[in-house]
């Protein structure tokens, strides 16, 4: 585990809702974006004299943090870096929408720090993007790609999505084949989950959401055909060039400290968790929630299987005294004859088809 920080900075506003969108996120104006980020300011400053850490991974996300200027997003980084000890090679990351992101000049975030963009595309076929409220096509994307490239920043990331209505195996391909294209670093696959409160989920008898069967055939597609194109799984959902995997994502599985600034932005520190409510207005008023503690071995377990690497349990020993009991390894034992862990070389790890079941096997092991 490492004594360093991870920074979330979270920019709370969109220019529409998506319909499966339960992130705290609004639309917003200039003058709402103006004053949200003097209360960000502030709170960078008060959290910097009470963290005595380098700071080795940023990551800006929303939200849609390219709804603002990139001169905004830049006065957030030099904040960060005036008052925080960030390191020379920390990894700076900024999510983007590819069609708010067309008039960005990501030169001056790459003055600024930024090495790393990630962009939310969710699909490449028009009909899914249209299922999901995305104001994007392919064009913006790839012009959105190109301008990130121009500036020089070479390590981006895009998002795709799995289990939306209407999607196929062929669809899906498609996709991959447009993300290999543009030449990117790293992919994310995130399967749809319909949650509470979204449009999706009010209006889910509309729709022709694929069955559990049919997602299950769509990740492990994903899985075997992303491995083709020379991304490696390091994670559930995410695949990368070797190098490129993401360092900040890796400390929450890592169960590493993390702060996270800004209306619902969650924080692990210390072994203490704690976070903000979903309001601008208790965020500017620095009220912050006391969420308990974090950090045993349960949580551990549960996030180290989350990696393709696994749960090593000479350094589960190492951080807490000991090797779990004997029913966890009898019910990992059951799991491995189903096929759906492995044990090997003192590291307990999920197959392909186990992370399908990681939720419900997690829930029984822990």
């Amino acid at each position: 585990m490492s004594d360093n920080l991870a920074l979330y900075i979270h920019i709370p506003f969109c220019r529409g809702k998506c319909p499966y969108c339960d992130f705290f996120s609004l639309r917003g104006d200039t003058q709402d974006y103006n004053s949200y980020i003097v209360s960000l300011k502030e709170a960078i400053i008060y959290w910097s004299e009470k963290i005595d850490k380098k700071v080795d991974t940023i990551y800006i996300g929303g939200g849609t943090p390219s709804v603002l200027k990139a001169e905004q997003v830049a006065d957030i980084i030099n904040t960060i870096k005036s008052h925080f000890k960030v390191t020379e090679n920390a990894e700076i990351t900024m999510e983007a929408n590819p069609k708010s992101a067309l008039n960005f000049d990501f030169s001056i975030v790459k003055e600024a720090g930024l090495n790393r963009m990630s962009l939310g595309i969710q699909s490449a076929n028009k009909n899914e993007l249209k299922i999901l409220g995305r104001a994007h096509n392919n064009d913006d994307i790839k012009a959105t790609v190109k301008n990130i490239k121009s500036s020089g920043i070479n390590n981006i990331s895009l998002d795709l999505m799995l289990g939306i209505p209407e999607q196929t195996i062929e669809s899906l391909k498609n996709s991959i084949d447009f993300c290999c294209g543009l030449d990117v670093e790293h992919i994310s696959v995130y399967i749809l989950k319909i949650e509470e409160n979204t449009y999706f989920y009010n209006n889910r008898d509309k729709y022709n959401f694929p069955d559990e069967e049919a997602t299950a055939d769509l990740y492990l597609f994903a899985v075997d055909y992303l491995e083709q194109k020379g991304f490696n799984q390091y994670e559930i959902s995410n695949f990368s060039k070797t190098g490129y995997e993401s360092k900040h994502n890796l400390k929450y599985w890592n169960l590493e400290d993390y702060l996270g600034i800004g209306p619902a932005a969650h924080s692990f520190l210390n072994g203490k968790r704690f976070y903000y409510n979903r309001s601008i207005e208790d965020f500017s008023n620095n009220k912050i929630i006391d969420d308990g503690t974090g950090g045993n071995e349960s949580e551990y377990i549960m996030l180290q299987l989350r990696l393709t690497k696994g749960l090593n349990l000479d350094k589960y020993k190492e951080a807490f005294g000991e090797y779990p009991d004997k029913d966890f390894f009898d019910k990992v034992k059951k799991y491995c004859n189903l096929g759906f862990m492995s044990y090997d070389n003192n590291t307990i790890k999920f197959t392909k088809n186990g992370f399908l079941l990681s939720n419900s096997i997690l829930s029984e092991l822990i």
